[in-house]
């Protein structure tokens, strides 16, 4: 029966995400719908499957890598202060730390009225509860929606770390309080300081790592269940909880840096064998029947079902003083979902005694209710706005015969250019010519500050005179532009220049270095020069920012049948592509095909999300 009851559990993994594949399920989160089939194979229907002591080990080491997978999605860049510019009271950050700390308040309150009521007596277990997010959901629903890069997904996502963040350490110390562990809790400590250790240890032997690892080796994934196993060791034996312990490992992980390659075998790992299993014996461990049979507890699911909604509402009102009210409602109601921080903490209490397991059953089924519902309002309200739908931003600065006709090309195609200019008289001759250009006397830190200039994906300074270029390229890098080109005219009499910008990411641009290239590529490869002068076909680049490709193989790419990939740039170093070369976010495609195919692929793979 116990190698009946495994079989059981790995083939329901198996046929879960076929089926959904298979009828097109994508609003329900494939963790919903593991739960669900282990309910029907559990003791509430069929009682096909027994919980093994080999079920028992897989199920904890899926938690385990569940909530190190959650440390991962944590981006740590999203809290940096970008050098020059002021957070203010809309920014991503700032709104999301306002909306959570409203969730938490509503919580609490929400904790307390059950408890008033008679309903759930344990008003932090509650507040703990009803404050968390499910970030992996939330991840993975703004992915397909294609925002996760776009202020309103930034908004959402920050707010779910935070949902995830917070209740986790809270439910640690409440695990310490109720554990009688209280006196241990300064122990805690030695958790985060052994994380901080792993940390300063493991930064630069990581790189080190990523060179030497081959394929019978896998260096960087021995060192993240080292990671996982040394840090949840620390934590039980300072009296915190295990997850605790799998979740800062997973925050190390991310904070060493490691590649998209790394994360997707990580993943793969996770997601792929242990995680399933974690699921679907949360569903096979519910005892519906008693549910059923229990009044109260029956009588609590809608009550927690309306209680996960409320306690998130806060954030809608916080969202409008950004975003239109239908986004606003409908960004709210998707961190409604929650359900991977759910379980781990039911089952932290039940091990404490502090709620039963009927009230645990009704707070999964609760949780299971509002993951299914939350994605499905969200994608059926959500409607991309004008700042979503932004193509790259481009600043041009300097308006002469070089720079208007790219600025006409490029308006013509996937960006969105502006340009300034401190020339009257070249204003006054291209001003009909470009759709955005505008004449300032002189352009200082204080002119591009007040019109948003330094908000661009990239900046081009295009004056005739280096010294100026100089300037602004270095006010641009402390306002933190993140692609910058500057025209040198005259490298020879600025080489400390020249050198102190490469050193800064500058690209430098030489227009007697261009037109010398193109004249030997004439000479030299007259087919080359022929396809790049063409106006039907040419060489294009685009940038991997859309994160559902990101881990594809080449082959999987659309349209990849009309276009030909010459060659991909990943990390300033060449690949030379075939059709099972695995992409990375980030990488730089060389390609060449067709100019009306060729607006779609830039759409597709560069849109950031």
């Amino acid at each position: 029966m116990q190698q009946l009851s495994l079989l059981i559990v790995m083939l329901a993994a198996l046929i879960i995400p076929i089926v959904m594949a298979r009828f097109k399920v994508s609003s329900i989160p494939t963790a919903v719908a593991e739960i669900v089939i282990g309910i029907l194979l559990g003791k509430s229907a069929f009682n096909v499957v027994q919980e093994t002591g080999y079920l028992h080990l897989l199920s904890s080491l899926g938690v385990i890598l569940l909530m190190f997978l959650s440390g991962m999605e944590i981006n740590f860049d999203l809290f940096k202060k970008i050098p020059g510019q002021k957070r203010t009271a809309n920014s991503p950050v700032s709104m999301a730390a306002l909306s959570f700390t409203c969730v938490i308040i509503t919580a609490f309150l929400l904790g307390a009225i059950l408890h008033f009521m008679g309903l759930f007596s344990d008003i932090l277990l509650g507040t703990i509860l009803f404050s968390t997010v499910a970030l992996g959901v939330v991840i993975a629903t703004l992915k397909e929606k294609e925002i996760l890069s776009r202020p309103m997904g930034q908004t959402i996502l920050l707010t779910a770390v935070l949902g995830e963040v917070v209740p986790m350490i809270a439910l640690t110390f409440y695990a310490s309080i109720y554990g009688h562990n209280a006196g241990r809790l300064w122990l805690i400590v030695l958790l985060f300081l052994a994380a901080i250790i792993l940390l300063r240890r493991f930064q630069q032997p990581y790189i080190w790592f990523n060179k030497v690892s081959k394929a019978t080796t896998q260096l960087d994934i021995r060192l993240a269940f080292f990671l996982i196993f040394t840090l949840v060791t620390v934590a039980e034996t300072v009296g915190a909880e295990n997850i605790l312990g799998a979740f800062l490992a997973g925050m190390v992980m991310k904070l060493l840096e490691p590649s998209e390659a790394t994360q997707e075998k990580l993943t793969s790992i996770g997601y792929g064998f242990f995680i399933p299993v974690f699921f679907i014996m949360t569903g096979v461990r519910l005892d519906l029947k008693s549910l059923f049979a229990n009044k109260t507890a029956l009588a609590l699911i809608p009550v927690l079902v309306f209680c996960f909604i409320v306690a998130k509402l806060p954030t809608v009102l916080v969202y409008r003083r950004r975003f239109n009210g239908r986004n606003s409602f409908a960004g709210g109601f998707l961190t409604v979902t929650t359900i991977t921080l759910v379980l781990p903490s039911l089952q932290v209490a039940q091990n404490l005694h502090a709620i039963t397991s009927s009230q645990s059953a009704a707070f999964v089924l609760a949780a299971v209710i509002v993951c299914i519902i939350a994605p499905i309002i969200f994608n059926s309200t959500y409607k991309l706005a004008k700042e979503d739908l932004v193509k790259e931003r481009i600043v041009i600065i300097g308006s002469n015969v070089l720079t208007v006709p790219v600025a006409q090309q490029l308006s013509h195609n996937w960006y969105d250019v502006r340009m300034l200019t401190d020339q009257e008289d070249n204003y006054k001759t291209f001003n009909s010519e470009v759709d955005d250009l505008k004449y300032f006397p002189e352009i200082d830190e204080a002119v591009l500050e007040k019109g948003n200039y330094f908000d661009a994906d990239v900046m081009v300074l295009g004056f005739r005179k280096d010294e100026k270029n100089y300037r602004l390229a270095k006010l641009a890098k402390n306002h933190g532009v993140k692609r910058i080109i500057a025209s040198v005219q005259n490298p020879q009499t600025a080489v400390d220049h020249m050198n102190e910008l490469h050193r800064m990411g500058v690209e430098v641009f030489n227009s007697y270095v261009v037109q010398n290239s193109v004249l030997r590529s004439l000479i030299e490869s007259p087919s080359v020069f022929e396809m790049l002068m063409s106006a039907r076909a040419g060489l294009f680049e685009v940038t991997i920012h859309n994160r559902r490709y990101v881990g594809a193989e080449l082959h999987e790419l659309p349209l990849i049948n009309q276009i030909t990939i010459s060659r991909i740039y990943r990390k300033h170093k060449p690949i030379s592509p075939n059709g099972d070369t695995v992409l990375e976010y980030g990488d730089h495609i060389l390609y060449t095909g067709p100019y009306e195919i060729v607006k779609e692929v830039r759409q597709r793979l560069g849109r950031r999300g």
